[in-house]
């Protein structure tokens, strides 16, 4: 999310893996789901995020539907932003059959017509109204949070108490100890959205976030270009907290490391992970099957524990240490912050550019 891309490390994450895979791959959830007949050898190439999400594809979700069907899989990994490049690209041609984005890029991505319609399922009306995007040729596969994320182990050597705003971000104390994502990326937008909102501003009136960042850069030591680079700083040691998602700070977490996510106390920004099938000629039937396979509530409840999404889907049961972990369950959803993505899609570009001439200079 993001722009997903790699965790380092190992420990607990690859436990849960092998876990996963006896479970799923076993035949608990093939068992389950999409009792169908299987099809000829097809071949379905996604367009995804790396790192800890295409692990989590590849070691889990892609061996359980290959065992109701016949289709071999490939994967072109990158960030949102480098996935519509790529639909742009190959527009005559397409090579990639399903495609997840974050929800900003996504909207976009529809607009430009590169999302076919989504086929008929009974799994759609489990979804949370919330998760489906207008049009009906995209969906929600998963809610984040962005939010803020800290080294736990550092503040309690230094005694810090743990950030609880969007002001904190701020505080001199954290002078060249921050890392935010480029404005080419979800969460950087969101910095400067909320940077605006909690000092008077919106997304109509974004003038208080680009005052804000004169507070706040001075804080900044590195604009990680992915998330596996804003990985890499933080396990490092280079950058103590950052603005990003809950999702990728599960990720984190579960390799060992001391990290925490924290829901500001001026709200957190929903961030909904999208997935749509891709416009071509020679559509395969599989996308379609594919996309509801991964809201089903088993696969949510994987990419929960796994990845940090908030299932879309309100029929998904987590244990309680995943639960408090991820935006879960209708009272908490609510409480998300929508940002207005047909006013930021508008303005993008002539924010991207100011923000690169008077933060990232």
């Amino acid at each position: 999310v993001g722009g997903m891309a790699p965790v380092v490390g190992a420990g607990a994450g690859n436990e849960g893996f092998r876990i996963m895979r006896h479970c799923l791959v076993g035949g608990v959830v093939a068992l389950a789901l999409f009792a169908l007949p299987a099809t000829a050898q097809t071949t379905l190439t996604l367009g995804l995020y790396g790192g800890s999400f295409e692990k989590a594809m590849r070691e889990v979700v892609v061996p359980a539907f290959q065992k109701q069907h016949k289709v071999e899989f490939k994967f072109v990994a990158g960030n949102s932003t480098d996935t519509l490049a790529r639909l742009h690209a190959q527009k005559a041609k397409q090579e990639m059959d399903v495609v997840f984005l974050d929800d900003g890029v996504m909207f976009q991505s529809v607009a430009l017509g590169f999302c076919a319609p989504l086929a008929d399922g009974p799994v759609y009306k489990e979804l949370y109204e919330i998760a489906h995007i207008p049009g009906n040729k995209a969906v929600a596969a998963g809610f984040v949070a962005t939010g803020i994320t800290y080294n736990k182990k550092y503040f309690a050597d230094k005694g810090w108490p743990a950030p609880t705003s969007w002001h904190d971000i701020g505080d001199a104390k954290y002078k060249k100890l921050l890392a935010l994502s480029p404005i080419t990326g979800t969460y950087g937008l969101h910095v400067l959205v909320m940077l605006a909102r909690v000092n008077g501003g919106s997304e109509t009136a974004i003038e208080p976030g680009f005052k804000a960042m004169q507070t706040v850069g001075p804080n900044v030591l590195t604009f990680p270009p992915s998330p596996a680079k804003m990985s890499e700083a933080m396990q490092a040691g280079d950058v103590v907290i950052s603005i990003w998602g809950s999702g990728r700070t599960v990720a984190l977490a579960n390799t060992g490391f001391p990290v925490e996510f924290v829901y500001p106390k001026e709200g957190a920004v929903a961030l909904m992970v999208g997935v749509c099938p891709v416009v071509k000629p020679d559509a395969s039937e599989l996308a379609q099957k594919f996309i509801q396979f991964n809201l089903m509530p088993e696969i949510q409840a994987v990419m929960a524990k796994e990845q940090g999404f908030g299932p879309v889907n309100r029929n998904t049961k987590l244990d309680p240490d995943v639960a408090k972990q991820v935006p879960y369950g209708p009272e908490q959803i609510a409480k998300l912050i929508a940002v207005d993505w047909n006013v930021i899609n508008k303005e993008r570009e002539g924010w991207t550019k100011r923000w690169q001439r008077e933060v990232e200079k």
